[in-house]
Order: structure tokens, then C-alpha cells, then sequence
């Protein structure tokens, strides 16, 4: 590292993800057959009245700055939909339009880490948690998810690492990478623990809150009024209505929290770009059949993965409660799982992502998304078998 940068920039991580969809890229453009299961993006194509409302935005003229946080129109949608899907009654006041999910984890890190705080973050968990608290100055405090649960988390267990120190818990249910769904019983018991905590808030992250299977439904912190004045809620558009590249998100903060979010957007990043706000506009107030077929078609793959990386020697899958992720343990293979990740792209033409780029606690296990189609998740399965048959 240069020696005149500044030292925090050696804590900071990045998302391993990205760096396997980069090499992944350079085989296939060498000529190579490769099979991603490894970036988190669906392979749908952006419903096409969003993108409509995108282009016929650009064409009336909103090519200008909108205010920091998000137009007013979208924010009182955002507030709606939330109380269409979770029966919450939210202040447009306190919606922030994001650029992405990221810029809400990162912000709740900058806002309430500093040198001599904690923060717990979930592990094996999305790496910008841990990347962002590191960044705070705070001391990143993980707690374990483990397959015997469903990696959902244990609220006692949580709760026994909560200090005087503490100033935030990042939550994520659905989760990235272990598709793991947290039961209401379990978080009603978190949020009767954290009676005892009055100033500890809460990052709750429910981007995957709409891609939940076998009947389950989605439990939001904010349906909770004790905790709810101190709960931080991110979620968006990029996963729900296939729209990653468009990077727009929402979070939804503590009234008295909200002017420093807003005070970090100004400085960030001034606003998020006029015409992709108008598109979000048209999701949340548009037809949700693309949004239903779309969880219905992983649900479908998310059977067949999890049915054929069991058939495969020194692999074991749990099925995922939720997002499009299934976490198997590979610790039976005899390899690393950074060491099965170089193998399966260098070898097999299949890219996934070593359960160690999410935490220490995911050693012994991959990602592999199912965020493609059913034909390429069997035709990776049966390279896998070919791999480690050989």
C-alpha cells in the first residue's frame, strides 16, 4: 500500500464475488465454456414497463438533480409498499432513496462506529458488513450461523455478546450466502432481549424479503413498535425486480438518525440519478406478476440444486428458507473451499464463491447461486461429479 494513504484503508475488503465474475469472464472470453453460479443477480431481464418508465422519464425532461433524498413521489411509494406488504405505518420523512444497497451498510457503520464501539454483524454474512465496520474504527463482533439451524440465527447466543459497547447489530434475513430465514420466534426473542439495550439500534437488511419458500413469510423489525424507533431498514429493487445495474435502493431511518444519513448523501453522493427513480416509481406501482414468476421459477431451481449437490461425494445441502443461494458443506471433499472454488472454475468451468470470502465461519462450505437457469445448474452439477471423480 502506498505509504501517504490513509491507514484505514487497510482494513477496508471488497466482495470476492466480483473478482471470481471477473475471472470468470477472462476464461470464458479465452474461449473456455463456464457455468456462473457464482454472481447474486437474477438472469431475468427488467420487467419492461420499469424500463418504459426509465426511457419516458429521460424523454420528459428529468435529466437534473433530484433532492438527496429521493424524489418525494417515490419515497411516499416506498412508505406505501411497506404498508401493503408489512401493515407498517412509515413517515415518507424518513425513506432515503439509496444508490444500492451498500451505501445504507455503509452509512450505518460511519454513523454509529468509532474507535472503542462494536458492531455484530452476522457470519458467514454479505463481506461489506464486516468491510464496513472495520472502516468505522469500531471492532467488528461476529456471530455465528450455523447448517443445524437453517443458518438462521440463535437470539440467546446474540444477545450473550451484546456489550456496553455496542452500538449496532446488522441483521439479514433472507440471507446472502446461506439463503438461511430467521423464524418470527427467534426474533421475537432478539427483540425481547434487546428491552434490555435501549441504545443498541438495528441494521436490519431485508433486500431478499420478498424470496421466501414453503409457505413462509417474512417478519420485518419494523412490525416491531418497541424496537422500531431504532431500527434502520434497508431494502430495493435490485434483487425484487431484477434490477442490479440500475443501482437503486431505499432505506428507511430512526427520525432522529435521519438528517445524518442525509447530511453522509449529500456528501457521498448528492442524490440518486432522476430517471431510475422514476422506474422504481413504476415497480412499486405496477403490476407484480413478473416479481411472483420470478420467486416461482427459484423455487424450482432451488429444489433441483439442492437435490443434486447432495448426490455429489463430500457434499451436504440444507435447504435454503429463502433469496437464491444454496451454502453446501464440502468438508468431506478434503479440500479448502477457497482451494474447491479455484478448482471447480479452473477445472470444471463452474464459478462459485468459497464460503471463506463471507467470513471465517464459512470455511468447509461454497455459495453457489441459482440465479441461472435449470439446464446450467444440472450441466454444473454433473461437471462437479465428472472433477472430483477423476
Amino acid at each position: 500500500m502506498p505509504a501517504m494513504l490513509a491507514d484505514r484503508m487497510s482494513v477496508l475488503g471488497t466482495e470476492t464475488a466480483f473478482e471470481v465474475l471477473a475471472r470468470a469472464n477472462a476464461l470464458a472470453a479465452s474461449g473456455k465454456d463456464i457455468i456462473n453460479l457464482g454472481i447474486g443477480q437474477p438472469d431475468f431481464k427488467t420487467p419492461e414497463h420499469i424500463v418504459e418508465a426509465g426511457i419516458k422519464a429521460l424523454r420528459d425532461g428529468h435529466h437534473g438533480y433530484t433532492p438527496a433524498a429521493g424524489i418525494p413521489q417515490l419515497r411516499e411509494a416506498v412508505a406505501r409498499d411497506l404498508n401493503t406488504r408489512h401493515g407498517v405505518t412509515v413517515d415518507p420523512n424518513t425513506v432515503m432513496i439509496m444508490p444500492g444497497g451498500k451505501p445504507t451498510m455503509f452509512f450505518a457503520c460511519l454513523l454509529f462506529g468509532q474507535p472503542g464501539t462494536e458492531i455484530l454483524y452476522p457470519n458467514p454474512g454479505f463481506p461489506i458488513y464486516e468491510s464496513s465496520v472495520k472502516f468505522s474504527g469500531a471492532t467488528p463482533v461476529p456471530y455465528r450461523l450455523t447448517e443445524e439451524t437453517g443458518f438462521a440465527f440463535s437470539a440467546d447466543e446474540m444477545l450473550a455478546q451484546v456489550t456496553e459497547r455496542t452500538r449496532l447489530i446488522i441483521l439479514n434475513s433472507p440471507a446472502n450466502p446461506t439463503g438461511g430465514a430467521v423464524p418470527k420466534a427467534e426474533i421475537d426473542k432478539l427483540v425481547a432481549g434487546l428491552q434490555k439495550w435501549p441504545n443498541v439500534y438495528l441494521l436490519s437488511d431485508e433486500i431478499y424479503s420478498q424470496m421466501l419458500y414453503d409457505g413462509r413469510e417474512h417478519v420485518s423489525l419494523l412490525t416491531y413498535p418497541e424496537i422500531a424507533d431504532r431500527v434502520i431498514l434497508l431494502d430495493g429493487w435490485s434483487k425484487t425486480y431484477a434490477m442490479t445495474g440500475w443501482r437503486l435502493g431505499f432505506s428507511v431511518w430512526p427520525k432522529e438518525v435521519f438528517g445524518h444519513a442525509e447530511k453522509l448523501a449529500v456528501n457521498c453522493h448528492s442524490c440518486v440519478n432522476a430517471p431510475t427513480q422514476f422506474a422504481g416509481l413504476a415497480a412499486l406501482d405496477g403490476p407484480q406478476d413478473a416479481v411472483r414468476d420470478m420467486v416461482t421459477a427459484f423455487d424450482g431451481r432451488r429444489r433441483v440444486i439442492v437435490g443434486e449437490l447432495n448426490q455429489i461425494p463430500g457434499f451436504r445441502c440444507v435447504e435454503p428458507g429463502g433469496a437464491f443461494y444454496a451454502f453446501p458443506n464440502i468438508e468431506g471433499t478434503g479440500m479448502t473451499a477457497k482451494e474447491l472454488q479455484t478448482r471447480l472454475l479452473e477445472d470444471a468451468g463452474v464459478a462459485v464463491i468459497a464460503g471463506t470470502s463471507f467470513g471465517a465461519y464459512g470455511e468447509g462450505y461454497l455459495r453457489f447461486s441459482y440465479a441461472n437457469s435449470t439446464e446450467n445448474i444440472r450441466d454444473a452439477i454433473r461437471r462437479i461429479k465428472e472433477m472430483l471423480s477423476a
